[in-house]
């Protein structure tokens, strides 16, 4: 009679701790679903249809035929392509990067460290437009620091360089301002990591003689991989979503148009085209597919290692 009344009390206890613990996740779970679940439905709904930004404007439902115009249009393709370079290009070299970092500064102490870890998250923290505006400045074309640097300093150029203007060199300078914006978070959690290594198994390792690439790649890799995980995730998304950089540097000009950029330029700036809103919500679409391939591919890869 005891144990019975004991594990009614426990069942009781259990179903009290969940219903609090729901109410607490309510205002998030009401904010995620009102801004994030219906939005993405009505955003998959509207790819099917001609819909427009008029109101008076009748929507009609034309099924696949706007993903069927993605693949031929040559502005999209073009903007893919550009997006998968920004991606394919920053995503590694951001993650290397900050793990090389990390390893360097983690061996320091106190203020120090600190020190490395604000001056790294600074970019973060700061506001996008007041980086760009600090970015378009240096690639100036007549009284930017990088021309000042290569042509009269260095003499590595003869004239001036039109570097946002050119579409040999617009897309890497928007790369480059990618990659020193997403490197902090990274730098910082990859820190954090290393304070999470067991370091009885690395002092095991060391006393049979191995090398600190050995320590790195047998001990303090495979304890990092969670966060390695982390990391790949949200930088490919931020990569994917690009787009503050694009609209404050080129507006899509120079051969930098991205599929953000050309999302929102379809949907806002031809808005009085019949159309073009639900065009740019199947491009939204084919986008977030493109996301959760990759995010899908980067999990199964990290599991198997």
């Amino acid at each position: 009679m005891a144990r019975q009344n004991q594990s009614a009390m426990s069942r009781a206890l259990v179903r009290r701790e969940t219903i609090s613990a729901y109410l607490f996740l309510l205002p998030s779970l009401v904010f995620f679903v009102g801004f994030v679940i219906i939005p993405m439905m009505i955003c998959i709904f509207n790819s099917f249809t001609d819909a427009t930004m008029n109101a008076k404007t009748a929507t009609s439902f034309v099924a696949f035929s706007n993903y069927q115009k993605l693949m031929g249009d040559a502005t999209f393709l073009q903007a893919l392509r550009n997006t998968f370079v920004i991606v394919l290009v920053s995503v590694p070299t951001v993650c290397a990067f900050s793990l090389w970092v990390s390893s360097a500064i983690y061996k320091l102490r106190g203020p120090v460290l600190s020190a490395f870890r604000c001056i790294f998250y600074l970019p973060v923290v700061t506001g996008s437009v007041a980086v760009t505006v600090v970015w378009k400045w240096m690639y100036n074309n007549y009284t930017g620091v990088f021309n000042y640097v290569l042509k009269d300093v260095l003499g590595v150029i003869d004239k001036n360089i039109n570097w946002l203007g050119d579409e040999r060199f617009a897309l890497w300078c928007i790369i480059l301002i990618l990659f020193t914006t997403s490197v902090g978070q990274p730098i910082v959690l990859y820190v954090s990591a290393l304070g999470n290594v067991d370091h009885s198994l690395v002092e095991a390792a060391q006393v049979d003689g191995a090398t600190d690439f050995q320590v790195f790649w047998k001990i303090k890799w495979p304890q990092m991989m969670p966060t390695t995980l982390y990391i790949l995730v949200i930088t490919t998304i931020n990569s994917f979503q690009c787009f503050a950089l694009i609209q404050l540097l080129t507006s899509g000009g120079s051969g930098t148009n991205t599929v953000m950029y050309y999302i929102y330029y379809t949907a806002f700036k031809l808005t009085e085209q019949a159309g073009h809103f639900g065009y740019a919500n199947a491009m939204g679409v084919v986008l977030a597919i493109f996301i959760a391939i990759l995010s899908a591919v980067q999990f199964k890869l990290a599991k198997e290692k």
